[in-house]
């Protein structure tokens, strides 16, 4: 019994070294295939730019977003506001640069939130039994039903109020400073709407890949072995669906972008004067025949940055998936 236990310890040894060289040589030809790829590469181009001006944007605006020029009242672009001012004097592209802050941490903490609310379900739908299996299977149903921007609008109008009596309540008893700011609660209240609908799409995908891998045989294996499932699930079977998870984030960034701008050009998002390309475009939208430029640079900013996004997501699932590259 010890010997037949030692023979099929060194035989899974043995197939998780062979899968490593695989897995490596399967990284290294996707990302040949990406480096190939003329729209991800523009894709990927404008996703860095992106991401640097929303980690660095706030440093090097030329002037401050909240700051009015009434004296400058919907300026055209020129040497002083090089993208003009907006209906209240502030100066547009500093603005534009706190947007994409804006978008950007929205976009990460909620991937971040959804994703390990969606891999957690689904590793446990596809290996914790049937009755969990069936209870996050539906819940997932009940989300597919509305659409996202719909149900995102409905949870934030709900949850607004009580978030906003418990973290007054909260700022009652310690006093925080950062409870008594506003856009704190825009943040909290959007984290929680977006990350509670886009989170059932990863939980779907990783209970397919796992329903995939758990039959084979390495798996079958360590189950022989006594290994508990558990472990199994967190050390095999979640690093081995990591590249659905991968093309899922970069799929998802540039929708995620999009959801924040347009619950925010509903006033259900990030509220003024806090920068957002949604409030933007809505703050300017009443005299967007006389000045278009107001809501033309926000829009379009938006636009590229979700197509930038969406082509990196295209490029990314291509080189991942080589049967969807077009022969």
């Amino acid at each position: 019994m010890t010997e037949a236990s030692e023979s099929v310890r060194r035989t899974l040894a043995l197939e998780e070294e062979f899968e490593e060289i695989i897995q490596r040589s399967l990284w290294l030809d996707a990302l040949e295939r990406l480096l190939r790829n003329k729209a991800a590469m523009i894709g990927l181009f404008i996703s860095i730019v992106v991401l640097f001006i929303g980690a660095f944007g706030p440093y090097l605006a030329p002037h401050d977003y909240l700051r009015t020029n009434l004296a400058r009242i919907a300026d055209g672009p020129g040497t002083i506001y090089w993208l003009g001012t907006d209906l209240v004097g502030r100066d547009m592209l500093s603005r534009l640069f706190w947007g994409a802050r804006t978008a950007v941490f929205v976009a990460v903490v909620v991937i971040v939130i959804s994703n390990t609310i969606g891999v957690s379900a689904g590793a446990i739908a596809a290996y914790g039994g049937k009755i969990a299996d069936d209870i996050i299977m539906r819940i997932t149903d009940i989300l597919f039903s509305f659409p996202d921007l719909l149900a995102a609008a409905f949870l934030a109008t709900t949850v607004r109020r009580p978030v906003v009596e418990f973290v007054g309540n909260l700022y009652q008893s310690t006093q925080w400073a950062i409870l008594r700011e506003t856009v704190f609660l825009d943040y909290l209240v959007m984290f929680g709407a977006l990350s509670m609908v886009n989170w059932s799409g990863q939980a779907r995908m990783i209970r397919g890949q796992i329903l995939s891998l758990r039959e084979q045989d390495f798996i079958r294996a360590e189950r022989a072995l006594g290994i508990p499932g558990r472990m199994i699930v967190t050390s095999h079977l979640i690093p081995n669906a990591i590249a659905p998870i991968i093309v899922g984030i970069s799929a998802s960034v540039g929708g995620i972008m999009l959801s924040e701008a347009s619950l925010s050009f509903l006033g259900l998002g990030i509220q003024p004067p806090a920068a957002s390309w949604g409030n933007m475009i809505n703050s300017n939208l009443a005299l967007w025949r006389l000045h278009p430029h107001l809501v033309a640079m926000p829009g379009i900013t938006l636009a590229v940055s979700v197509f930038g996004f969406n082509f990196l997501g295209d490029g990314i699932n291509d080189a991942l998936n080589p049967r969807m590259i077009k022969r």
